[in-house]
């Protein structure tokens, strides 16, 4: 690996980007950045992964909210549900392994979800009335296929 190449990755990204791309096209491994090319793999992955929870906690934001403030509900929380359903299920016919990422994050994110809507509602010093489950109540098929909350009205 070269110096030079090392220097581009630290001052223009794209650049080397695309100069890693061409000597990689080439065969010439002996000049490749190693190190930052698995670095960056990495990080696609890790972005997936983040993609895929951030809408599951979306939808699973406006569902809980559809529960505790119903007189709230309206077409914009039934957009960004469907938005966020739509776009996971994008990601995991793309990469099913992302499947099993969302199922092993699910109690997490949902708790999340939970702090955030009750932040969101101004209900925080009343969570224990608007009974609110402590574990998600939705399997991620249920989520996908719009089994829960609101999602059966559309």
């Amino acid at each position: 690996m070269s110096t030079a190449t090392k220097t581009l990755y630290d001052t223009d990204f794209a650049e080397w980007a695309a100069h890693t791309s061409k000597l990689l096209r080439q065969g010439r491994m002996d000049e490749v950045d190693l190190e930052h090319i698995a670095e960056e793999i990495e990080d696609l992955g890790n972005s997936e992964r983040s993609a895929v929870s951030s809408q599951l906690h979306r939808m699973s934001k406006y569902l809980i909210k559809q529960r505790i403030q119903p007189e709230r509900d309206g077409k914009s929380w039934i957009r960004s549900i469907t938005e966020g359903r739509a776009e996971v299920e994008y990601k995991i016919d793309q990469s099913p392994s992302l499947r099993r990422h969302a199922e092993e994050n699910l109690q997490k994110i949902y708790r999340r979800a939970v702090r955030d809507a009750l932040a969101e509602t101004g209900l925080e010093e009343r969570s224990a009335e608007v009974a609110i489950p402590p574990q998600c109540p939705w399997s991620l098929h249920e989520l996908l296929e719009g089994r829960v909350g609101g999602l059966d009205r559309q």
